[in-house]
């Protein structure tokens, strides 16, 4: 698209929209102000004209019927200044030209009235004699013109003077006031354009805001935080779910390695096919987890599920590991059926890491309780194992940590999807986990939006 004369930059844009504005506005304040100005000009002449007509007219005297122009000690002032007409015949007459003469003769026939006379620069103002209701004669009194246009010309060029020292004032104001408003912009901008990916520490660093681009700055720092630690945590999610993965890849390669080293006998060959299995599916709960979150994220409308099924599909998950460990499960069924705001597949995705820590590191019983705490889901996990202790509550969600109860065992028979990753997609699902420490074992909260 075409673009129009403005520049291109904000900066350009500002400065030219002020600039002509003022511009504007001092151009019909100056041309405002010589017009009324010549108005009072052209009114001061008038009444200049006006007083002359009527201060010759109050000389003017009868004598035997006949009009006579008396004597006063300026009458000389007086005389340059204006005609006495008796009818159509003169009777005093300023010195001047013969058509500044004729002018003033042919106004007096029309008196009141008054003119301009372009050729001798002056203002006719004539004013009718009158005696006992008629009329006896015309007083015309002419005023000079220069002195009014001199002052009009003078008040026109200070004006335009004086319009565009103001102008260049507010020019020179405008781009010093927007340059030194706009400088943390460019600056701002010189530092993001400099930043990667791996800058996740540089803030622009403006300090408390003082202004609206202050204050812009700031919140772009505190955005530029919750991104860094949003990827932070990625970062750390990427790394748990390699270790997720290749700890189970590690051993299929190796029960296969081991496995066609040297001709074994079935019974191994059915043992190596189990654990392989075993790893397998663990992988592949992995990889269906992340599935669910995914597809739960993209989805632009959320399933519904049974609180209770879930709760039973999970139990079913995780019953050979509770064999293995001789752990008993107990499912609190609740008093009615409770519905959850997420999918059964990515709510038992949620939950089956927590059973299966609990059926790990329980002595001989795990319980879940399911009950509806206001708009949410609660699913409350409880083992009688060695519990969480306080200073491990948040790091048991960190990628690759293990509690002092993991360390002990040295992490055998560890889930597949670890916790880290169950929180992850229950935050992704608008959900919580968290375990409450010191319980005399272990107490997990597993929290959903209910439907």
């Amino acid at each position: 698209m075409k673009r129009g004369p403005l520049p291109r930059s904000i900066r350009g844009r500002l400065f030219v929209t002020v600039v002509a504005a003022v511009g504007l506005a001092l151009a019909a304040m100056i041309a405002g102000f010589n017009v009324l100005l010549q108005h009072n000009l052209s009114r001061s002449a008038d009444q200049l004209a006006h007083a002359r007509a009527t201060a010759e007219l109050s000389l003017v005297q009868m004598h035997d019927g006949k009009l006579a122009v008396g004597e006063t000690a300026d009458d000389a002032a007086v005389d340059s200044n204006a005609w006495v007409f008796a009818g159509t015949r003169t009777l005093e007459a300023p010195r001047g030209g013969a058509e500044l003469a004729t002018a003033a003769h042919a106004l007096a026939a029309r008196a009141p009235a008054k003119s301009d006379e372009k050729t001798s620069n002056r203002r006719l103002y004539a004013v009718p004699i009158v005696s006992s209701g008629r009329r006896l004669g015309t007083v015309v009194a002419a005023v000079a013109l220069a002195p009014y246009e001199q002052t009009q010309r003078t008040a026109l060029v200070a004006s335009l003077v004086l319009g565009a020292v103001l102008l260049l004032l507010v020019a020179v104001a405008a781009r010093w006031l927007l340059v030194s408003s706009l400088r943390p912009v460019e600056r701002m901008t010189r530092q993001s354009a400099e930043w990667s990916e791996r800058d996740l520490d540089r803030r622009f660093g403006l300090g408390e805001p003082y202004d609206e681009v202050s204050a812009l700055a700031s919140t772009l720092d505190r955005l530029l935080e919750r991104l860094a630690a949003g990827l932070r945590r990625e970062q750390r999610f990427s790394a748990e779910l390699s270790h997720e993965l290749r700890t189970p890849l590690a051993r299929v390669i190796a029960q296969a390695e081991i496995a066609l080293r040297e001709p074994r006998h079935p019974d191994d060959y059915r043992e190596t096919l189990v654990d392989v299995l075993r790893n397998a599916q663990q992988v592949s709960r992995t990889v269906d987890a992340l599935v669910a979150a995914a597809r739960h994220d993209s989805a632009l409308t959320r399933g519904t599920a049974d609180a209770e099924a879930v709760c039973v599909q999970t139990l079913e998950a995780v019953a050979d590991i509770a064999a293995e460990r001789q752990v008993e499960l107990v499912n609190a069924a609740p008093a009615r059926a409770l519905r959850l705001g997420v999918d059964a597949d990515l709510a038992e995705r949620i939950l089956q890491p927590v059973v299966e820590n609990a059926c790990r590191y329980g002595r001989s019983r795990v319980r879940i309780d399911v009950a509806r705490d206001s708009a949410r889901i609660v699913y409350l996990v409880e083992d009688d194992g060695p519990g969480v202790s306080a200073d491990e509550r948040e790091s048991i969600f960190e990628p690759g940590v293990r509690g002092a109860a993991g360390r002990a065992t040295n992490g055998a028979g560890g889930a597949g999807l670890g916790l880290a990753l169950a929180r992850r997609l229950a935050r992704s699902a608008s959900g919580e986990i968290a375990v409450e420490p010191d319980h005399g074992g272990g107490r997990f909260t597993v929290s959903l939006p209910a439907a």
